[in-house]
């Protein structure tokens, strides 16, 4: 009896042992499921913006007219030193976007401005063309397939040139990379035909 008592105790041990191994494993596979889920709704969220962005970044979709943008000297113009405006032009292709971050950079500053598909007035900008005052116009992106050309007043910067332009597509959200740049923005005066 005794021979029986240590084997049904053995046998007791061996199938705890064998239901915790079979507890352990199912934890595990469980947590795994668990983190491969969440991992896994990050990388498909991600790699959409990623993709929209990639579309626009790799083809020119969203880009810079040079035959429209160059700067202004005050001194042209019977002013100061230093320029007075910065104009440029932008078209759009057959994609969505929900604003455009045009920076422009001269003398070692940098502003940016932020175009949105919702018409705003803005104080130191206009329409190329445009008969009305500064901060008068309606301004916003082009509509698809299409361009338009901005005129932005920056009136008591000392700079004598703008040294870049450049612009970035906000697309679900996300700002993507730069689409397009002009260095050494040229002198309006020099594309008068």
């Amino acid at each position: 009896m005794h021979k029986m008592i240590g084997k049904k105790s053995k046998n007791k041990k061996a199938l705890s042992t064998v239901v915790a191994t079979v507890i352990i494993i199912l934890l595990t596979m469980a947590a795994i499921t668990i983190v491969w889920v969440f991992v896994k709704n990050i990388v498909n969220e991600n790699k959409d913006k990623v993709e929209s962005c990639f579309e626009v970044e790799s083809s020119e979709k969203v880009n810079l007219n040079p035959l429209y943008t160059c700067y202004t000297n005050k001194s042209e113009v019977g002013g100061d030193a230093g320029f007075e405006e910065v104009q440029f032009s932008i078209n759009i292709a057959d994609v969505e976007i929900d604003s455009l971050v045009v920076a422009i950079e001269f003398g070692g500053e940098s502003r940016s401005i932020i175009l949105n598909n919702t018409p705003v007035q803005k104080s130191n900008m206009k329409m190329y063309n445009s008969a009305n005052n500064w901060g008068v116009d309606l301004i916003a992106l082009p509509d698809k397939n299409a361009g338009k050309t901005y005129v932005v007043n920056f009136d008591g910067t000392t700079a004598t040139k703008v040294d870049l332009i450049r612009i970035a597509p906000v697309i679900n959200g996300e700002q993507c990379g730069v689409t397009d740049r002009i260095n050494d923005v040229v002198n309006c005066n020099l594309l008068i035909v």
